[in-house]
C-alpha cells in the first residue's frame, strides 16, 4: 500500500498496484473551480484522490466518484471512511451512466481520463489507465453531458497534443470549451499536460490561462508548483 499525507489533514492511501498519484491529478485538483456546496462528479475516480484533494480544498462540495475498477472502488471507499469527508463511491461504467444516474445530477464534473487511442501501443499491467480499451473519450464527454446540470461545469486533464481532439468532442457532446491552461515542466520545453473546462450550453468563447510551469531555467521548483502541492500552505494561482 501507498499512503501519500495531503493537505487540511487529508490521507489518500491506494494498493501498489494501482496507477500512482502524479501531477496530471494534482493540476486537476488545483484547476478545477467549482461554486460552495456544489455537487461534483468524478469520473473514473479509481482510488479517489482527486475528490479528496477537492474535499481538502473545499470541504462544502458534495462528491460522487465513479469507477469501473472493483478494488479502486474499495479503495476510494476506503479513503472516504478514513478521512470522514462527503464522498459517495459508485462502482459503475461510465459507457451506460445512463442506467444508473438520472440526467442533471451534478453542478460540476472532473475526470483525468485514459490519455491513448486504442492501438497506440500503451504497455504494461496499467494499459487500461491509459489507453481508451475500456472508456473513449467521447463516451467520456457523453457521460459528462448527461450528467451535468444546463450549465455545468467539466474539468479535465488530457495530453496537449489530443488538444483537437479533446475540443471536438467536447463540442459535440454540447459542452462548449471556456477555460484552458498548459502545464510545462520547465518553460523551454514544450508542454506536457493540458487542462480545460467546458461548460454544458455555454456560447463560445476561450480563455487562455497562463501556463503552469513546475521549474524555473535553473531546476528549481516555482512557486505555482509550491502552491499546487500545497507546500507553502497557499493555493494554486
Amino acid at each position: 500500500m501507498t499512503q501519500e499525507q495531503l493537505w487540511s489533514g487529508m490521507v489518500f492511501t491506494q494498493p501498489d498496484s494501482l496507477f500512482p498519484l502524479g501531477t496530471d491529478s494534482m493540476a486537476l485538483a488545483g484547476f478545477s473551480r467549482f461554486s460552495t456546496g456544489s455537487r461534483v462528479a468524478d469520473l473514473g475516480c479509481g482510488s479517489g484522490a482527486i475528490a479528496l484533494m477537492l474535499l481538502a480544498s473545499d470541504p462544502s462540495l458534495h462528491l460522487t466518484g465513479i469507477e469501473l475498477d472493483p478494488l479502486a472502488v474499495e479503495a476510494a471507499a476506503e479513503n472516504a471512511r478514513v478521512n470522514q469527508v462527503d464522498f459517495q463511491v459508485i462502482h459503475g461504467d461510465l459507457r451506460t451512466v445512463d442506467s444508473f444516474l438520472p440526467p442533471g445530477s451534478f453542478d460540476g464534473c472532473v475526470a483525468n481520463p485514459p490519455y491513448f487511442p486504442v492501438g497506440a501501443g500503451v504497455p504494461g499491467a496499467r494499459a487500461n489507465a491509459r489507453s481508451e480499451a475500456t472508456l473513449s473519450l467521447q463516451q467520456l464527454c457523453r457521460a459528462a453531458a448527461w450528467l451535468l446540470r444546463w450549465g455545468g461545469k467539466f474539468a479535465l486533464v488530457h495530453r496537449p497534443e489530443r488538444l483537437g481532439d479533446v475540443m471536438c468532442t467536447l463540442r459535440e457532446a454540447r459542452l462548449e470549451p471556456k477555460r484552458l491552461r498548459l502545464v510545462r515542466h520547465q518553460a523551454s520545453k514544450p508542454p506536457s499536460l493540458l487542462l480545460l473546462e467546458a461548460k454544458k450550453g455555454a456560447r463560445p468563447g476561450l480563455m487562455w490561462e497562463p501556463d503552469l510551469t513546475l521549474r524555473d531555467a535553473a531546476g528549481r521548483e516555482t512557486a505555482a508548483s509550491r502552491a499546487l502541492y500545497h507546500r507553502d500552505g497557499k493555493d494554486c494561482d
